[in-house]
C-alpha cells in the first residue's frame, strides 16, 4: 500500500514537471514571437541603455490619418520578385524579393485604406533629370549614370500591383524625405491630416527621412512593419529600431488595419 502511495506520488511530481516544462517552453515561445526584429541586433548595453532611458514609449495613433507610399517604382524592386543579387544586375537600387513582398503587404494595407478613403501620397523620383537635378546623390555611387538612361526613367513608374487609383496624388522628389522640396506638408494640411502611416522603401533612405520630417511637422507617425523594407538586412532592423525609439511607433500590418477599420466611414469625404 506504501509503495503504491509513493508511486502515486512520483507519476504526479514526474506529470507536474512534465507540464511545467512545457509551460515554460510554450512561454518562451510566447517571449520569442513577442521579441521585436531587431532584438538580435542590440547588445545588451543597447537594451539596458534605451529601456531605462524612456525610449520607445508608445506614441499611438492620430484621429485623421494618411497614407505615405514611399518610392514604391521597379527601380527599387525590379520588374520581377527575384533575390536581390540578381535583381541588381539590372537595377541597381533594387530590393528584390523583400521588395516584392512588400508590395504584396502594402497592397493589403491600401484595400482597407481606400475602403475608409484615406488620403494617399505616392512618392517616386523625377520624370526626367540632369547631373544639377540628380545633385550629390551619385557621388556616393559607382553605378550612378545609369540613373540618365531611359531605362531609369521607365523604373520611376510605381509597381502596377500598388498603382495610385483616381483620388490618390503622386509627389516627385528629388531627395531622400517625401516633404524637402515638395508641396507633401501643404497637401496634408489640406485634408487636416493629423498623422501618416508610412509603407515603402527604403527603411535606411527614403523612409526613414520621411518619417523623421513627418515627426519634426509634429505628425503623429507609425511605420508599417512589414510594408517597409531595405537593401540591407542590418539597415532594415537597425533603423526600424531607432525610429521606433524616438520618431515613430512600429506597428504590424494587423495592427495598423484593425486601425483603419475602426475609423468612421465618413472620416473623410469622398474625392479626397
Amino acid at each position: 500500500m506504501i509503495l503504491d502511495f509513493q508511486s502515486s506520488i512520483l507519476k504526479f511530481e514526474n506529470g507536474a514537471l512534465t507540464a511545467a516544462c512545457r509551460l515554460l517552453s510554450r512561454g518562451h515561445l510566447i517571449r520569442r514571437k513577442a521579441m521585436a526584429l531587431w532584438d538580435d541586433t542590440l547588445t545588451e548595453r543597447d537594451k539596458q541603455v534605451f529601456a531605462k532611458s524612456g525610449f520607445g514609449k508608445r506614441a499611438g495613433f492620430g484621429q485623421r490619418p494618411a497614407v505615405l507610399v514611399i518610392d514604391m517604382n521597379y527601380n527599387f524592386v525590379g520588374d520581377r520578385p527575384e533575390p536581390i543579387l540578381k535583381s541588381i544586375e539590372r537595377f541597381r537600387n533594387s530590393c528584390g524579393e523583400e521588395g516584392w513582398d512588400g508590395v504584396y503587404r502594402i497592397r493589403e494595407l491600401l484595400e482597407d485604406a481606400r475602403k475608409k478613403r484615406l488620403p494617399t501620397f505616392y512618392t517616386t523620383a523625377q520624370e526626367r533629370g540632369n547631373p544639377i537635378s540628380f545633385g550629390r546623390w551619385h557621388g556616393k555611387n559607382s553605378r550612378g549614370m545609369e540613373d540618365m538612361s531611359e531605362e531609369w526613367t521607365k523604373g520611376n513608374e510605381i509597381v502596377a500591383e500598388i498603382a495610385p487609383q483616381a483620388g490618390d496624388i503622386i509627389v516627385r522628389k528629388q531627395k531622400p524625405s517625401a516633404f524637402f522640396g515638395t508641396p507633401l506638408t501643404s497637401m496634408l494640411n489640406e485634408v487636416h491630416a493629423d498623422s501618416v502611416l508610412v509603407t515603402g522603401c527604403t527603411t535606411s533612405g527614403c523612409v526613414r527621412a520621411s518619417v523623421i520630417d513627418a515627426f519634426s511637422f509634429n505628425y503623429r507617425v507609425c511605420v508599417v512593419e512589414e510594408c517597409v523594407f531595405d537593401r540591407g538586412q542590418a539597415s532594415h532592423k537597425i533603423n526600424l529600431f531607432d525610429m521606433n525609439a524616438k520618431y515613430a511607433d512600429v506597428i504590424s500590418l494587423k495592427e495598423a488595419q484593425e486601425y483603419i477599420r475602426s475609423l468612421p466611414d465618413n472620416l473623410y469625404a469622398p474625392g479626397l
